[in-house]
């Protein structure tokens, strides 16, 4: 059965944390997510997750400087294996990492290598922690301009690279739809090399139903390939939060 995990970034984002958490789990959501983890009590997020029965799906790897510029790298790993220990605490299985922005005056080829090394040098760790690193490729066309990591093709390929079963790709189903399209056959050559998705339907960021992409179809897929992750709902909806929520994990369960 396909898993939805809310973004609690996102979603109920006026109720203090904890009421995020016990909301999405009132309303039958198996797990939530939330970006950076230093600003957050954890021991009360924690908590409100051991009292709702609900998984923590994943968040942010706070790495304290872009992967892509060369010469950080122990910075980097130090700031890997706080989140690491972070995520321990949480019983949390996944990791999300994003590149940081491209360079002026530095090679794509250099970037990219830059982000190889670092993640073959921290990969080791995340096998030993029973973790999965995924990252993050996201659209530069709406979002986020001057992005390093935008298509789904060099994500993987950095994927293969590394070479590590914790190491993978967070494929955001919004991001890549703006970028290249072709979601279906992207997701289905590739899922052995996918560690979570995120989602949003286009224009706007919004809920399924509001935009494009035929979720229906693109969820059928996902199930009937296996994945054992999760799918985040990382949406600012039109409708009222938990309408929309509700109408998601809906559809989930319609083609599961």
């Amino acid at each position: 059965m396909l898993r939805l995990s809310v973004c609690i970034e996102a979603l109920f984002n006026k109720l203090p944390y904890p009421e995020r958490i016990k909301k999405s789990a009132e309303l039958g959501a198996p797990a939530f997510e939330f970006w950076g983890w230093s600003n957050k009590n954890l021991d009360e997020i924690k908590k409100a997750k051991d009292e709702s029965g609900i998984e923590l799906a994943t968040f942010s790897c706070e790495v304290g400087s872009p992967l892509v510029q060369p010469g950080n790298r122990e910075k980097i790993i130090d700031g890997t294996k706080r989140s690491i220990e972070a995520a321990r605490k949480m019983d949390c299985k996944r990791l999300l990492v994003t590149t940081g922005n491209e360079i002026a005056g530095v090679s794509r080829a250099e970037q990219h290598k830059s982000i190889v090394e670092y993640l073959k040098a921290v990969a080791g760790w995340c096998e030993d922690a029973g973790i999965i690193l995924n990252l993050e490729p996201l659209n530069i066309l709406v979002n986020h301009k001057g992005y390093y990591l935008y298509t789904s093709a060099e994500g993987f390929e950095i994927i293969d690279e590394v070479g590590s079963p914790n190491v993978k790709l967070l494929y955001d189903i919004y991001h890549q739809q703006i970028t290249e399209g072709n979601l279906i056959a992207t997701i289905e050559a590739n899922i052995a090399k996918i560690g979570h998705f995120h989602m949003a339907d286009v224009p706007g960021r919004h809920e399924p139903t509001t935009g494009e992409i035929n979720y229906g179809n693109v969820f059928k897929k996902i199930a009937e390939l296996n994945y054992d992750g999760f799918v985040g709902m990382e949406f600012w909806p039109i409708r009222p939060d938990e309408e929309a929520v509700k109408l998601t994990l809906g559809l989930a369960a319609s083609v599961s």
